[in-house]
């Protein structure tokens, strides 16, 4: 009996984590498409709707999320949460707006609402809860904390972190920057991260999801090398990190548990990794809830999520073109990259100017070079995300834990992480690509 189980365990460690490698990273054709299972199923979705039908829909999440924090009554709950909530309203009347095409005209031109709408907007609202249900054959079932057991040996002296901050990591970038900010905060909050440890996480590896990372590849026009971006950003952004840690100011935050917490200490396995990572991937697997419950749950909760993005996105996105395009805001804040983008770019106020973008909204980049040549294209792409630090969501998302990290250094780490990515990521690009 007990070998049968041990047997059922096995095979559903295998199939499962196997369907979530499949469904995430193995392209294919469709309708002559090269991409991954979500693009596609986003795709036939959209397509069967048609236009009028995911407008509709996407205003209807937008309403939804704009009217969400005000029924739970958590609008107010502290300023920041009270401006976001009112970006959010504001995001949900511009929706009205695009919808039924109400406003000035250069709000319609094919940069500004039309684009975030139909680009971003319509592609998020699919991708992100269809994501975040099919996340669970990579989170939920082992594969995480399989690979997590490998990386303790040198999660300490790379990132300054606990072994056990490898799951959260990789979960983080795979999964979503809220469940990873979740997360974090818990095990501060429980004495398995030092305050240290704890901003490290949040400002390294909380990046936006696999799923947020289709749709820069889908704007960019990436998706037929969708692999080689996903890892290298994956990569990238790792190396990032452990420069940052060894910088101010995460360098200098304090070191200590969170006040009145018992603070806890993992134990490190040296010996027979395959089998310590085995047993704790197997132990994850073996979940009592069902597959269908667990992909109900993550699904509701990707639409919940995303109901919040949209708005924000809308209202936020807007604001930044509107600023990016009629003001010398994000030119004057790009000239700060400039040292850097002229090293390898025909082009380097551009490329300034939308790293200096990503830090309103991680989608903003993409826009501004979406037009561009492949090496810059990927060069922006890899530096939204890697750049992990935004005020239309995440800063936000850190803001609202009890992990202790200012505005400021966030803010720092942010300019900290752009510059880096661009100088690695760069001389890479060229090699593959010229």
């Amino acid at each position: 009996m007990e070998k049968k189980r041990t047997q059922s365990g096995m095979l559903r460690f295998v199939v499962l984590n196997l369907i979530g490698l499949i469904i995430f990273f193995v392209p294919f054709d469709y309708n002559k498409v090269n991409s991954i299972f979500i693009d596609h199923a986003a795709t036939v979705i959209k397509a069967w709707m048609g236009p009028t039908g995911v407008a509709y829909l996407c205003l209807l999440m937008m309403l939804g999320g704009a009217g969400y924090p005000f029924v739970k009554k958590t609008w107010n709950q502290d300023k920041t949460t009270m401006l976001f909530s009112i970006f959010k309203v504001i995001g949900a009347i511009l929706g009205i707006m695009y919808v039924f095409k109400i406003g000035p005209a250069y709000l319609y031109t094919p940069d500004m609402m039309p684009f975030l709408f139909e680009k971003l907007v319509g592609s998020l609202a699919f991708v992100i809860p269809i994501g975040g249900a099919l996340i669970i054959f990579l989170t939920s079932y082992g594969l995480m904390e399989f690979i997590g057991v490998f990386a303790r040996p040198f999660m300490r002296p790379v990132y300054r972190t606990p072994g056990m901050s490898a799951i959260d990591a990789v979960a983080s970038f795979v999964g979503s920057y809220s469940i990873g900010l979740l997360i974090t905060d818990k095990q501060y909050c429980t004495g398995r991260y030092t305050a240290k440890e704890a901003a490290i996480i949040a400002t390294g590896f909380s990046t936006v999801s696999a799923t947020f990372c289709v749709v820069v590849a889908k704007t960019l026009n990436l998706m037929d090398m969708w692999n080689l971006f996903f890892w290298a950003t994956m990569a990238i952004c790792f190396i990032v990190t452990a420069i940052t840690v060894r910088l101010w100011p995460l360098k200098h935050i304090s070191d200590e548990y969170m006040e009145g917490v018992e603070p806890y200490e993992e134990k490190i396995v040296t010996d027979g990794l395959f089998v310590a990572a085995l047993e704790e991937g197997l132990e994850a697997s073996n979940q009592p809830v069902s597959i269908l419950k667990n992909l109900v749950t993550n699904f509701v909760s990707g639409f919940l999520m995303t109901m919040s993005i949209l708005p924000s996105i809308m209202s936020v996105g807007l604001l930044g073109l509107i600023l990016s395009k009629y003001t010398p805001i994000f030119d004057i804040l790009g000239y700060l990259f400039y040292p850097v983008t002229v090293l390898f770019f025909s082009d380097p106020v551009l490329v300034g100017k939308a790293a200096a973008l990503g830090i309103a909204e991680m989608f903003l980049p993409a826009i501004l070079v979406k037009d561009s040549d492949l090496i810059t294209r990927f060069v922006i792409a890899v530096t939204s995300i890697s750049g992990i630090l935004f005020f239309s969501a995440s800063i936000p998302c850190v803001m609202s834990t009890k992990i202790p990290i200012s505005v400021r250094d966030m803010v720092v780490v942010w300019f900290q992480r752009v510059v880096l990515t661009i100088l690695i990521t760069a001389p890479v690009a060229i090699f593959l690509f010229r």
